[in-house]
């Protein structure tokens, strides 16, 4: 029991909170939640939406009475937009670029680290600092390394870090180049990531990890949400694991996506587009099972969808949809028309690529690995690249160059 009058630290309610949920377990993460206090991390200016700006981050000052609320809660806090440079009038941004993380997923993501005492950590992502200051208060400043590519960010967390009593080292670099900063930092126990891999997750930062060491990042492919990923290093460099959870967080700056919709993509009137048919299923694509939606994600990248049903007022089209699919990045797209009296389904399309054909391949690939849940993938990072298997690193889930569906074989082998 709390000790009568005893005082109270400036962690002390986020503790508290993060406890009853049964989300903060280790005794570790507690103490240092407890001694950081995260109000001195968060900026005088936060931002959020604001209906009267539709599709715009709007600034959200100190003196909002929004801004206290968020402090005070289990919420992400959004601190830069459009990379420090807002596009919009009167502070407006379109892209959030820096944040401060859910308290529950930062606990997550330290309790998932398991770093203990003569462990070096390296952290992907200073931001405002939080997250690196719970570091050094578990570990020592010694122990941690911290990289941030935004150099005025940077900045920011070296002096909110040394008010709060700490000095580790932080670095402004991109944290994918090896080795980072061309500073000779040796190797790590820990790595962690308090920013996404979108696709491929660096083999730098297992070459950073000594055999044992552990990685964890979030991780987003496709359409479908960040998980979290918790991998294990091994001798010869490869690095195996499980997803462990959900994690939203913004992408690496390098792997920032084309954000156009497949209906920015798509143009029906061009005059290269082809019609034809496919037995694929278009209403394939927007199948919710997350399992599905990680596969595709992995085995056709960047791929974009949107489905228009049947309109209510044609009883004879009942059931039927249009289906567009689209690679921005390489301007393929393809419309396929569902009916439920089954294929082959018409189809239009342009481009390199047949999109109907890669999303048929990589249903069967799915499908001949039993149709895995989340709970059975699991990803491989080698030098040849990052590898999404079912059950084990020896079921790797590929396509054949051509885009079939291919054999399912090991990976961070041969």
């Amino acid at each position: 029991m709390t000790t009568p009058g005893a005082p109270v630290t400036p962690g002390s309610r986020l503790a508290r909170l993060l406890g009853s949920r049964g989300i903060l377990t280790d005794p570790l993460w507690h103490r240092a939640i407890i001694a950081v206090d995260r109000t001195a991390f968060v900026p005088d200016t936060l931002y959020g939406s604001d209906p009267a700006h539709p599709g715009w981050e709007c600034p959200v000052p100190r003196t909002d009475p929004r801004w206290d609320a968020w402090v005070q809660e289990d919420y992400a806090l959004a601190t830069q937009v459009d990379d420090g440079h807002p596009q919009g009038e009167h502070g407006r941004g379109r892209l959030v670029t820096s944040s401060l993380s859910q308290p529950s997923l930062v606990v997550a993501m330290l309790q998932a680290l398991d770093a203990r005492e003569g462990h070096r950590v390296l952290e992907i992502g200073t931001g405002a600092g939080y997250n690196t200051a719970l570091l050094c208060h578990a570990l020592s400043d010694r122990a941690v390394v911290s990289v941030e590519i935004d150099r005025d960010l940077a900045k920011t967390a070296i002096g909110n870090l040394a008010r709060a009593g700490y000095a580790p080292t932080v670095l402004d670099d991109d944290g994918i180049s090896d080795p980072f900063a061309g500073v000779a930092m040796g190797r790590f126990h820990r790595l962690l990531a308090t920013v996404a891999a979108r696709g491929r997750v660096p083999y730098s930062w297992v070459r950073q990890l000594y055999p044992g060491g552990v990685l964890v990042t979030p991780w987003e492919v496709g359409n479908t949400p960040g998980v979290l990923l918790r991998l294990e290093v091994e001798e010869g460099h490869a690095a195996h694991g499980r997803i462990i959870g959900d994690a939203s967080f913004m992408v690496l700056r390098s792997h920032r996506s084309d954000r156009r919709s497949a209906m920015e993509v798509v143009n029906e009137e061009s005059p290269g587009a082809v019609d034809a048919t496919t037995s694929v299923n278009p209403r394939l694509v927007a199948y919710r099972n997350q399992g599905w939606q990680l596969v595709l994600g992995h085995l056709v990248p960047e791929l974009r969808y949107a489905v228009y049903e049947a309109a209510e007022d044609r009883p004879e089209c009942a059931g039927e949809a249009s289906v567009y699919v689209a690679t921005p990045q390489d301007g393929s797209w393809a419309l396929g028309e569902y009916v439920p009296a089954g294929g082959p389904y018409r189809v239009k399309r342009e481009g390199a690529r047949d999109l109907w054909a890669a999303v048929g391949a990589a249903w069967e690939v799915w499908e001949r690995a039993g149709r895995p849940g989340r709970d059975r993938l699991g990803v491989t990072v080698d030098e040849r690249g990052t590898h999404l298997w079912a059950d084990g690193p020896e079921g790797v889930l590929q396509l054949d160059g051509d885009g079939r569906s291919g054999r399912r074989a090991p990976a961070g082998t041969g």
